[in-house]
């Protein structure tokens, strides 16, 4: 009887575990769309930039650190999603967890085709406040041209992931 209730204790385990996992793996797509906050950052050049500046554009939002290897495997990525769908209005944004001098040397390294803001310690505040419920990065939010968060996903993404998300909003377009 003690060896059921052990067995039973880990199958619960197990089904928490698995669900847990599938939950942090699986893309986040929102059933009611939220509005995308107003927030400023500073870019790597110290200048402060407004998340509205990108206004009317399709905006994938996608926090990562240079200490993080999925999201220095992510950035080729990104940068392919970047020149595919610039000329229909969608714009990458990198917003760096990560101090300045970092995400400095990092760049001098690697050119980045899309803006990078620093939000140092505030980054992951910041992305929790965007709907990142487990505190990983990389993670990724997708806003659509009226300013609505329809996307969220926790952990690394491919530029083939995001085709399905991307295309609908493009082809929305007004």
């Amino acid at each position: 009887m003690k060896n059921n209730g052990i067995i039973l204790a880990v199958a619960v385990l197990a089904l928490t575990v698995g669900i847990w996992t599938k939950s942090l793996l699986s893309p986040q797509s929102l059933v009611q769309p939220s509005p995308l906050p107003e927030f400023s950052l500073p870019d790597v050049s110290g200048q402060t930039r407004a998340i509205s500046e990108w206004r009317g554009t399709i905006r994938v939002i996608n926090f990562w650190a240079t200490w993080c290897p999925p999201c220095r495997e992510e950035i080729p990525e990104l940068m392919a999603v970047q020149r595919a769908y610039a000329a229909q209005g969608v714009v990458v944004i990198g917003i760096a967890v990560d101090d300045l001098n970092a995400v400095q040397r990092f760049l001098a390294e690697t050119a980045l085709t899309y803006p990078v803001l620093v939000a140092g310690d505030k980054g992951l505040a910041l992305s929790r406040q965007l709907g990142n419920t487990v505190g990983a990065v990389p993670f990724t939010v997708i806003a659509d041209r009226q300013g609505q968060i329809v996307y969220r996903h926790p952990g690394g993404l491919t530029q083939a992931d995001l085709a399905p998300v991307i295309k609908p909003l493009v082809d929305a377009q007004p």
